[in-house]
């Protein structure tokens, strides 16, 4: 009998989804399809391109149509399957980053390179795929080789490779803001996995010094935290953003203004709609309604990391930890920048800010762990925490 065969005997027939993870998911995405709506329809309404207030709602809608589709039958295909299909899909993303920064297919907006004309898809964000994409790949490989990642020949140098491929091409387009999340939830994996306590610190440590140096050899980051520092000092240059954004949280006061009564979306805070939606949700539904969004990825958070502990094998337990890490960090990211905790940089909301390619790459995320779920263990010994253990041990 195979280890899965015999993984599936030991529980008993396929359990209920997780029911409160969905309802988060759905509630924070309902939270964004109406944020997106009030946050968008000032452009809409003066750009005779979009030719419709509800421009944008409508495209974020046919996304979470596609999104829901995906979630519903990645929920109903177990998440084993996913060990076969875990490196041609890293292939197949490679693939896309190399077609978004070199051919025709690729096109740039605001500076920025990181979109994909595919077919009936006309502007495809291929760093979202990559996220789920290695989040597979890395729980295939690390579950497969548990043993041997105390070693760096075996473990930290094909990892290293890998990670250093697909950062190198998102950081071509450029999108820093993603490469931080996707090697925070990439480190955490690789420990999770059985890596040992110093190549963990090693790697955090050189991840460290390649953002510096990411940083200070690129001007427009260097204002950019110039600004976080003291954006009183260019008010109408590099701290514009920062000051815009607090303006925005600062004027909801405890229940907001109203849902669609944002002044600062007339054009003063920039990507009110995409990256800056947090701030509207202050402005609108005041600090009641930022915790409530807070709240939620909590609630998402918790869900998942009960998955992952419950999860009845490596390969499952690698999954859920890495889409729930992948998530928080994210929301972590964009929150903090837009509450001046850390430097801005532009990365979406997880379910609210606009954007077709996170919104059905996270739901269909969500699908995979629902799956998951259907198959937890109610013991408590579970893959991940031998995981660990077993980590800690060797460290």
């Amino acid at each position: 009998m195979s280890a899965h065969d015999q993984s599936r005997g030991e529980s008993e027939a396929p359990r209920r989804p997780d029911y409160v993870l969905l309802v988060a998911a759905g509630m924070l995405l309902v939270v964004g399809l109406n944020m997106v709506y009030s946050a968008s329809f000032v452009v809409a309404h003066n750009n005779p391109v979009y030719a419709s207030d509800s421009y944008f709602l409508m495209r974020q809608l046919s996304a979470a149509g596609i999104g829901l589709v995906a979630l519903l039958l990645i929920a109903n295909f177990d998440y084993h399957g996913w060990k076969r299909l875990a490196l041609p899909l890293l292939i197949v993303t490679i693939g896309l980053l190399l077609a978004t920064i070199a051919s025709p297919l690729g096109y740039e907006s605001n500076g920025a390179q990181r979109w994909l004309r595919l077919g009936p898809f006309p502007s495809v964000q291929t760093t979202e795929i990559a996220k789920l994409a290695l989040v597979i790949y890395f729980a295939t490989w690390l579950s497969s080789r548990r043993e041997r990642l105390g070693s760096f020949r075996n473990g930290a140098i094909p990892f290293g490779i890998v990670l250093t491929v697909v950062c190198g091409l998102i950081m071509v387009q450029p999108d820093l803001g993603s490469v931080v999340v996707i090697v925070g939830f990439s480190l955490a994996l690789f420990f999770i996995g059985g890596a040992r306590l110093y190549q963990l610190a090693l790697g955090v440590i050189a991840g460290l010094g390649i953002l510096s140096l990411l940083v200070v050899t690129a001007g427009y980051r260097m204002r950019r935290l110039a600004g976080f520092l003291s954006p009183d000092a260019d008010p109408l240059g590099v701290g514009w953003h920062v000051i815009q954004s607090n303006i925005a949280l600062g004027s909801g006061g405890w229940f907001g203004l109203g849902l669609g009564a944002s002044r600062q979306k007339f054009y003063y805070l920039p990507g009110a709609h995409t990256d800056a939606i947090f701030a509207v949700i202050g402005e609108e539904l005041g600090l009641i309604g930022n915790l409530a969004t807070i709240l939620l990825f909590a609630v998402l958070a918790w869900r998942g990391f009960r998955i992952t502990v419950l999860a009845p094998d490596t390969f499952g337990a690698l999954l859920a930890a890495g889409i729930t890490i992948w998530f928080s960090l994210q929301a972590l990211v964009n929150i903090g920048g837009l509450t001046a905790l850390i430097p801005f940089t532009g990365i979406p909301l997880p379910f609210v800010s606009y954007g077709g390619s996170s919104l059905v790459v996270t739901m269909a995320s969500v699908g995979l762990m629902l799956n998951i779920s259907r198959q937890l263990k109610e013991r408590r010994s579970s893959a991940v925490n031998q995981a660990v253990i077993a980590a800690g041990a060797e460290a």
